[in-house]
């Protein structure tokens, strides 16, 4: 009896052993493949690449959730970008592909600070668009490129929307107005526009409309009423952009090489760009 107890005993303290060595393995198993992936994410070059490449593509909005747009920047995953370039040792600057056509002012003036205010210098080039917030995120790089044929700048605000009365009317719909503080409604496509609305919403969006010039008046440090005679709402192709000075040169990926040697006082040989990894990005 005794002979068998001791058996069970050696028997469970052989097994709880193995038990817990197996589990002690797993948390280390797992522990380093973390370590090994959250290296992977937070250093942008292999060591052979100097330049870091982030696109700006797609509509610029606060948060990344269910929208209609298939493509999205939002200034959190901007941020964690730079952080990871700026922490990189082998990154010695950044480069900018933009293709957007805006977004929302604050996300889009969230995007440039951070990129203004980086460390490294920042060479923006723009692609086919780089219109209203898509702009103000480009007019922030330190030297700003565009083909000829770029759709560049779009500086302005809308708040335009559709209104419905007329026809909820005909349809046999009525607007039922239940609101506490006059103005809860306003902007309703279901009833016309007042006079005292219309002059409220477009006084907020004149406010919106001249820090909108400040900012690009700041990043391309011009004359503000140059800017402001630029500032129409139209977006022109890249030979007029740079004719008002909203971009620096015309070009593609060449003349940013170029500029990017410059910065960082490096043959045109020695720069390499780290492409962006869209699983690193969450774009």
């Amino acid at each position: 009896m005794q002979l068998s107890y001791g058996r069970e005993l050696a028997s469970i303290v052989t097994k709880s052993v193995f038990t817990i060595g197996t589990f002690i393995t797993i948390i280390i198993l797992t522990v380093s493949v973390l370590t090994v992936q959250f290296d992977d994410q937070s250093y942008i070059s292999d060591g052979t690449c100097n330049i870091a490449v982030l696109p700006i593509e797609g509509v610029i909005l606060p948060y990344n959730g269910l929208t209609e747009f298939d493509l999205v920047v939002t200034p959190e995953m901007v941020s964690s970008f730079m952080d990871a370039a700026e922490a990189d040792d082998s990154i010695e600057g950044v480069l900018i592909e933009i293709n957007s056509p805006g977004g929302t002012p604050v996300a889009s003036h969230r995007i440039a600070e951070r990129l203004h205010n980086s460390s490294l210098p920042v060479v923006g080039l723009i692609g086919d668009i780089g219109a209203s917030g898509g702009y103000m995120v480009a007019a922030a790089s330190d030297f700003l490129i565009a083909s000829p044929m770029s759709d560049v700048g779009g500086i302005g605000v809308n708040m335009s929307y559709i209104e419905q009365s007329a026809q909820n009317e005909e349809e046999g719909l009525e607007y039922v107005q239940l609101i506490t503080g006059k103005f809860k409604d306003i902007g309703s496509p279901d009833r016309p526009i007042t006079d005292e609305e219309r002059a409220l919403l477009q006084g907020d969006l004149d406010i919106i409309y001249n820090e909108f010039i400040d900012i690009v008046t700041e990043y391309r440090d011009l004359p503000r009423t140059q800017v402001a005679a630029a500032a129409d709402g139209a977006s022109m192709p890249g030979s007029r952009a740079l004719d008002n000075n909203l971009i620096d040169a015309l070009g593609n990926r060449p003349e940013a090489t170029a500029a990017l040697a410059g910065y960082i006082d490096k043959p045109i040989a020695d720069i390499e760009f780290c492409e962006y990894d869209q699983g690193f990005l969450l774009f």
